[in-house]
């Protein structure tokens, strides 16, 4: 079987714990066996999440818009697409569970709302009471992929929860890979 990957989604400029929660979340993936892949860029949250798994040898990928930024220098695997914002949809795709470091910034919200879309799970990490309601309006079909979690580990044990619920058919995960 695959391992699972963990996208980590957050602000090039976090706000409050945000980058130090997306590094412990990057570590406990790691530690898990989860592959981590986030944005890829070297500031914040995306950063944080591939500094932790690459701390706890786990295998750090990131997603980058296009061949200008600054690859995250803890980058096992930087995938250039050169499709700007479009590259939001690669990484909830790519996702087995989708954890959002807070949510202050229009990526983050695209990337949670494109998991939802996709039927995803997602885990809102200290995210705003606001933006919790926000998500519970505007995804109620998909209310059951979206969790909330107030430190990385339970963020996590959501994540393992979320992807052990899934299942697995003949040999095929039948959740995103």
């Amino acid at each position: 079987m695959r391992r699972p990957v963990l996208a980590v989604v957050g602000s090039a400029v976090p706000q409050g714990r945000s980058a130090q929660d997306a590094e412990e979340l990057g570590a406990l993936a790691a530690e898990r066996g989860w592959v981590v892949i986030t944005g890829g860029r070297a500031h914040g949250v995306m950063a944080a999440a591939l500094r932790g798994a690459k701390a706890r040898g786990g295998l750090a990928i990131g997603i980058l818009p296009d061949a200008t930024q600054e690859i995250a220098a803890d980058a096992d695997v930087a995938i250039i697409t050169d499709m700007q914002n479009a590259r939001n949809n690669v990484i909830v795709l790519t996702a087995s569970v989708v954890v959002a470091c807070g949510v202050d910034a229009p990526g983050t919200a695209s990337e949670v709302s494109l998991a939802l879309k996709n039927g995803r799970h997602v885990v809102l990490l200290n995210a705003s009471d606001e933006a919790i309601r926000f998500f519970e309006t505007i995804s109620a079909k998909q209310r059951a992929f979206l969790h909330t979690a107030a430190s990385p580990k339970e963020a996590m044990d959501c994540a393992e929860t979320c992807r052990a619920a899934a299942g697995v058919v003949t040999g095929r995960r039948s959740d995103p890979p």
